[in-house]
């Protein structure tokens, strides 16, 4: 074998999705933040053909990854959740900040309806220091408590998938600007990196919603399918990033290597 095929530099992120949980098995303890669709939300109808949502866990891409790496996975989620709620008092409800809970790992999405649904303003950088009721100030905000109580984790920021829509239309803008925005906070905040799904993930047009979804939200393939994605993108961050990666058996101990 030639190690060196291991890290080819022309690699593009999910060019090949790994089987098992690549070298997202460093990470002992992973904090999944998120909307419905980070908490393996299901769409049933009663007798009367209404629509019922459901957050089932087990189900969430979180818990599928961590089953495939072997790591404890947290589920810091719940359907409809926006930046601003979970910064607003429901997250510390929860106890999502409690410090027994700190994370090595953070994977962060949410936008969805904080932008798609309820068209709040999408904001920068600086809001998240100014207290700017944006979506960026409460993210940014978010981002800044988690490093407080475990300050050498890594996070990863996900952007949203593309869809088949037109390129100027509306919401296509706004995905482009939360997809900025995330870049921008990983370059901010250092030990951050993106998960770019925007760029490198299929297209999620009428075929894959065919595959992967019931009704609006994602069948269990398509959480199972999820966690593959991030799976791979995050196996692929850490190959390409060794250095940034080797002291993470110390996060949250104290104990750090000075020399290598």
């Amino acid at each position: 074998m030639n190690v060196n095929d291991y890290f080819n530099e022309n690699e593009k992120p999910l060019d090949t999705l790994i089987e098992g949980g690549g070298f997202c098995g460093i990470f002992r303890t992973v904090a999944c933040i998120g909307d419905s669709l980070a908490s393996g939300e299901f769409e049933a109808t009663d007798e009367n053909g209404n629509k019922t949502y459901h957050d089932m866990f087990g189900y969430s891409w979180g818990q599928f990854m961590a089953r495939a790496a072997g790591f404890t996975a947290y589920n810091f989620s719940r359907g409809g959740m926006t930046a601003s709620e979970y910064m607003g008092g429901y997250g510390a409800a929860q106890g999502w900040f409690d410090k027994e809970k700190a994370a090595q790992a953070y994977i962060i999405a949410l936008g969805v309806n904080d932008l798609y649904n309820r068209g709040d303003e999408v904001g920068e950088v600086s809001d998240c220091e100014t207290g700017a009721k944006t979506f960026a100030g409460y993210y940014g905000r978010l981002v800044k408590a988690y490093k407080g109580i475990s300050p050498e984790a890594k996070f990863f920021f996900v952007t949203f998938p593309q869809e088949d829509r037109r390129a100027g239309d509306a919401l296509t803008v706004r995905g482009e600007a939360h997809r900025r925005l995330l870049y921008d906070f990983a370059a901010y905040f250092g030990n951050s990196y993106v998960i770019d799904l925007w760029r490198y993930a299929p297209v999620y047009d009428a075929d894959f919603r065919r595959r992967f979804f019931m009704g609006g939200h994602m069948s269990p393939t398509g959480y199972a399918f999820t966690a593959k994605l991030f799976l791979s993108y995050i196996d692929f961050i850490i190959r390409h990033n060794m250095a940034d990666f080797k002291q993470v058996g110390f996060i949250g101990t104290g104990l750090k290597n000075t020399v290598d």
